[in-house]
């Protein structure tokens, strides 16, 4: 999912030459295009890394060292309401709101912070192993991927891992499982550097479809190696939702899975 220092890999596996690497998919899981119903403004300087929607109000967190950051953002016109710094220098990650406060992580540095939702302050920290990459939530377990081909479930007060999801297209793992989004029963899930969104059995792990985003990839016209899509949130009260991608111009409202 990473910043500019994973350019060499990139280039090695084949990723790199226009548009984001597709992955394999078997011709039993059907592939939808995203419809885009309405478009709003994005930070272009917003490096996605993790995207929700909870209680009418949109919050992003960002990445890159000096640019990571959690921030609430007016969805109309893409300002940032209030933010605070995620501690220099680790790289910010995914986050995930449960109860009064934003749970949110940090790339290899194994360690996530607790922010009060109220003021962003920060009131705790927590450790855990390998990377960290995105989180969302069931409203039972907190769902965190860490770039491999597996979720881990964790405990919401204590964020001890409960368990561990491999998720599978047809006989075949998928790994580079990025930002995450629950939505009507289902788990979603960009796959970094491609232009596929994931749609996962919670259960069983097997992904039952597709949402492509080349279309949406297309309309922002992207310069950078780095700037691919990344930011699913889901306005469940008014069913919305929204994608973009890292230092995207826009925020793409797109037509639901099941809508």
């Amino acid at each position: 999912m990473r910043a500019r220092l994973l350019l060499a890999l990139a280039v090695a596996i084949g990723a790199i030459g226009g548009a984001p690497a597709q992955m394999h998919q078997p011709a039993s899981v059907p592939t939808t295009a995203a419809s885009v119903i309405r478009t709003f403004p994005h930070d272009p300087r917003a490096f996605t890394e993790g995207l929700l929607f909870h209680d009418g109000h949109l919050y992003e967190s960002t990445g890159e060292p000096g640019r990571s950051s959690i921030r609430e953002v007016d969805l109309a016109t893409g300002k940032v309401v209030r933010s605070v710094a995620i501690p220099p220098p680790t790289f910010g990650e995914g986050i995930v709101v449960w109860g009064r406060q934003i749970i949110s992580l940090t790339w290899q540095d194994g360690i996530g912070w607790r922010w009060s939702l109220e003021d962003f302050k920060r009131v705790g920290s927590f450790r855990y192993p390998g990377e960290g990459w995105a989180l969302t939530t069931d409203g039972r377990s907190i769902i965190m991927s860490d770039g491999t081909d597996q979720l881990r479930f964790l405990d919401p007060v204590t964020l001890a891992e409960r368990s561990r999801l491999r998720v599978m297209d047809g006989n075949r793992p998928v790994d580079q499982l990025n930002e995450l989004e629950y939505v009507d029963g289902e788990i979603l899930a960009n796959i970094w550097r491609t232009n596929r969104i994931a749609r996962i059995d919670p259960v069983s792990g097997v992904i039952i479809g597709w949402i492509d985003v080349s279309a949406l990839t297309a309309k922002v016209h992207p310069t950078d190696q780095d700037d691919v899509p990344n930011g699913i949130a889901w306005d469940a009260a008014h069913r919305r939702l929204f994608v973009t991608g890292k230092d995207w111009p826009i925020l793409f409202q797109i037509r639901p899975p099941k809508g």
